[in-house]
């Protein structure tokens, strides 16, 4: 059985997915596209064997059993992609509601740590379809993520968006950092436990072909770039700033990154505890 393989509809994944697309790395498997929280659902279900998940998805359910190893979708600091948009200052948010995207659950997650742990205030939160003039005619901040926060950023430089009445947009990675040192691992990709009992051997394959993809994609990059301007429509400029500030390092300060946001989560709540991460081949047993 071809294994099902799940593939983030975001710009952020595309240098690795292309090298399987294009065919410079060979993987033949059932690729599913989707936004996170569709993928996060498809793996729940069993639909999916190995997918790209949100990192908060990861650590709060059980089928999740490893991860592959030396791959995640992160950030050292700046993202650039996972935006909050205020219209006041944001410590004078507190008791309000916010508006946050239904798109990811990593996101939402990080907004609730950020809020209470670096902040100090606490907020209700509205998930709402990702579209930020809607979410900010109602709601005082706005939560966007992946190529809607790109394009919303992108359209306020151009002078786009109409009269939002921002007051600031926050990098909730550029937080993050300042709150802890660390890097932020936004997203892993999960390998279900049934899968792992059924098709133990075909794991190693695609790790390695999830490591050659990202060596490709190194030395390819220009390439990389024709093709993202052909599929987004994003200013050059853009593209080859943001394929610099996404890193897909999955190394032992990447991990210990993750477990430390685990952590944090499990103080607000958003997790029972903190969770281990669990990577093919450090802890197969």
């Amino acid at each position: 059985m071809m294994i099902r393989l799940g593939r983030v509809d975001y710009l952020n994944v595309l240098p690795i997915y292309y090298a399987f697309e294009s065919g410079a790395v060979p993987l033949t498997a059932d690729f599913v596209r989707g936004v996170p929280a569709f993928l996060n659902e498809k793996f729940l279900t069993g639909e999916l064997d190995i997918t790209p998940i949100s990192s908060i998805a990861y650590a709060g359910q059980p089928q999740a059993g490893w991860v592959l190893p030396d791959v995640s979708i992160s950030a050292d600091g700046r993202v650039a992609s996972i935006l909050l948009f205020i219209r006041r200052p944001v410590r004078e948010l507190s008791g309000e509601t916010l508006a946050v995207t239904t798109s990811s659950a990593t996101s939402v997650a990080l907004l609730k740590v950020l809020l209470k742990r670096h902040y100090g205030i606490r907020c209700a939160l509205s998930p709402q379809p990702p579209d930020l003039t809607s979410m900010l005619a109602d709601h005082p901040a706005a939560l966007l993520i992946g190529d809607d926060a790109l394009r919303a950023a992108e359209a306020l430089r151009q002078g786009g968006l109409g009269r939002l009445g921002l007051h600031d947009v926050i990098d909730l990675g550029l937080v993050w950092k300042e709150m802890t040192g660390l890097p932020m691992v936004y997203a892993l990709w999960a390998i279900r436990h049934d899968y792992v009992k059924r098709q133990v051997g075909e794991i190693d394959r695609v790790a390695e072909a999830f490591r050659q993809a990202r060596n490709w994609s190194d030395k390819n990059l220009q390439e990389v770039l024709v093709e993202a301007r052909r599929r987004y429509e994003f200013p050059i400029e853009l593209l080859q700033d943001y394929f610099q500030t996404i890193r897909y390092d999955l190394d032992n300060l990447y991990q210990h990154a993750a477990e430390t946001f685990f952590a944090e989560a499990a103080k607000v709540g958003v997790l029972p505890g903190p969770v281990r991460l669990r990577v093919w081949g450090q802890d197969e047993g």
